[in-house]
């Protein structure tokens, strides 16, 4: 009994201090959850204001297609009057080109006939009774009064015909140059809908490009807070492991508290002082072997515990990186280092510097990546400090 009382005395602060642990990682998750929720109100908000526009932009862009087929009708409609007014425009061309023959011709027929009138009047022309007396019969007779009629009522003839062409050729000219100006007229009038419609149709697509730019803008703020609410659900899931695991080696305590489950007796101190940025365990998909501690840019990087420097060097996304052998199958691990301070082989004491902080490899900022592994395996480096 007496041997039971001393193991419960010596197990009971290490489970007060896991009480503890466990009450500030709660509190951890509990404000981890109230960003998380916070960004995903901000989010709903995004998402509303992002459908929003969608609708707008929707409805801008049946707008643009109703304008768009009736600017394409009234094109089409323009150019069909464009086609119909050079036709009449050649055709006026040529009526009066026609209208300049007739008008010619008509000059001549008309000086043809004031010449054989003079020329009849001025010539020594036989009367009806010398045709007569001359003739051999009256056959003869018939046919010489016959031709001289017939001569001057052709050269009439010509003349009112070509007279009758000239005048229908003038209205029907007047005619076409009536509609030529009517369809002139209607197509300017077409062609100032069409232009009146043209700005109406690029106003709706300039408003339809600027909303999609505020969109995609505020697409790529959900974007952002979509990741940063992915990041705190991940950071949340690992607390939550954490706190779980810490429950469950709380329980195991309680139920046995001959079991001392505090490993801090490995007697690591901390490399750096400064706030876990990063907990050890799965993040983004794959596994965080170790914690990220954030300090400034050259801060001195110590050992956590005594041992022999097994690695010193750049090693692909680590970067420059010092490995302790500490003893005892245990190995600390020290990343991201701007320089190293040590070499390899050498012994160095607990709190020796190491090299110093930096983001060589893969990093987004300074900080010390450490871990802590037992018999090769990366363990939690927070159950060792």
């Amino acid at each position: 009994m007496l041997a039971l009382l001393l193991l419960c005395a010596f197990a009971a602060p290490a489970l007060g201090d896991d009480v503890s642990r466990k009450q500030e990682i709660d509190a951890k998750i509990a404000a981890l959850q109230g960003q998380l929720d916070s960004t995903r109100k901000d989010e709903a908000v995004l998402r509303d204001r992002i459908a929003a526009l969608t609708d707008r932009i929707g409805s801008l862009e049946a707008q643009v297609g109703d304008v768009s087929q009736r600017l394409a009708a009234l094109r089409h409609d323009l150019e069909l009057r464009r086609r119909r007014l050079a036709d009449l425009t050649a055709l006026y061309r040529l009526q009066t080109k026609r209208l300049d023959h007739l008008k010619a011709q008509y000059r001549l027929a008309v000086e043809r006939l004031n010449r054989r009138l003079v020329a009849i009047y001025e010539s020594n022309i036989p009367s009806t009774l010398d045709f007569v007396l001359g003739a051999s019969s009256i056959d003869d007779v018939l046919e010489k009064v016959d031709f001289v009629t017939m001569i001057g009522k052709e050269d009439e003839q010509i003349a009112a015909e070509v007279e009758r062409s000239k005048v229908l050729m003038q209205a029907e000219r007047k005619q076409t140059r009536r509609l030529r100006q009517k369809v002139a007229g209607d197509a300017r009038a077409l062609a100032a809908r069409a232009a009146q419609e043209q700005e109406a149709r690029d106003a709706l697509v300039g408003a339809r490009n600027e909303l999609a730019q505020t969109k995609e803008a505020q697409a790529a703020d959900l974007s952002k807070l979509s990741d940063r609410d992915r990041a705190l659900a991940d950071e949340i899931a690992q607390e939550q492991a954490a706190s779980a695991a810490l429950a469950a080696q709380i329980r195991a305590a309680q139920a046995n508290r001959s079991v001392d489950v505090t490993p801090s007796g490995a007697g690591l101190v901390w490399p750096v002082s400064g706030p876990v940025t990063s907990p050890f365990g799965w993040r983004w998909g794959r596994m965080h072997e170790g914690i990220d501690i954030g300090v400034p840019y050259g801060t001195p990087i110590h050992a956590a515990a005594a041992g022999t420097v097994i690695y010193c060097g750049w090693e692909s996304g680590y970067g420059n990186l010092v490995v302790l052998d500490n003893g005892g199958n245990l190995a600390t691990a020290y990343a991201h280092q701007s320089s190293i301070a040590v070499g390899c082989g050498q012994h160095v004491e607990q709190g020796q510097t190491l090299g110093y902080v930096g983001c060589t490899g893969h990093c987004f900022g300074p900080h010390l990546h450490f871990e802590v592994r037992i018999g090769g395996s990366p363990v939690d480096p927070l159950g060792y400090l």
